[in-house]
């Protein structure tokens, strides 16, 4: 089965601004390029209770889709993902015990759940002890039978930019989005 909003493969690039997180995501082209602009979202920074809005477009009009913390502070902090009308459409959360020497995560979505790693656990050590801005940090999330769903790979550079490939088609590209968002926001916690 195919998700309703399948997209095998785009970006995410973030803009720093001084209270906020901005966030756009583009289809990826066939040569590579960045494509058409799919939606854009803000962060704020610090907030208690984790909320991110998607909107289709820079007037923020209509939104498209969100994820939103279950708690106010939570180590173990679920986020559940919704469509624009509330609808669920899947749920993420940190592992915290796992994430202590390598950042873990589960995912669910309709029809599949699995789990994302840091794929170098020397990368994964290295950012706990330094404060190193450019590492190349990438997550390879699997379902529960081992097959890959997606991964999230940032790119060395000054602003965070990640590709996020989705080999597997039940997973709802808003749900890839939301997650690779997710890291970006929690990662920097």
């Amino acid at each position: 089965m195919t998700a309703q909003m399948y997209l095998p493969t785009f970006y995410v690039k973030q803009k720093l601004a001084m209270t906020t997180n901005r966030y756009e995501l583009y289809a990826a082209n066939p040569d590579g390029s960045f494509g058409q602009l799919y939606g854009l979202a803000e962060q704020k920074r610090l907030a208690f209770k984790e909320q991110v809005t998607f909107f289709a477009d820079a007037s923020k009009q209509r939104a498209v889709f969100a994820f939103k913390a279950r708690k106010r502070i939570d180590l173990n902090a679920g986020y559940d993902i919704t469509d624009e009308t509330g609808q669920q459409l899947g749920f993420f959360r940190k592992d915290f015990g796992k994430s202590l020497l390598r950042s873990t995560f589960h995912v669910e979505g309709p029809g599949y759940q699995g789990t994302g790693q840091e794929r170098s656990q020397g990368v994964a050590l290295i950012r706990r002890f330094t404060d190193i801005p450019f590492l190349p940090i990438h997550f390879d999330f699997v379902g529960s039978d081992g097959q890959p769903l997606f991964s999230v790979e940032r790119q060395a550079s000054m602003r965070d930019k990640y590709t996020v490939n989705v080999p597997d088609q039940r997973v709802d590209f808003r749900v890839a989005a939301a997650v690779a968002v997710g890291l970006d926001a929690l990662m920097q916690r």
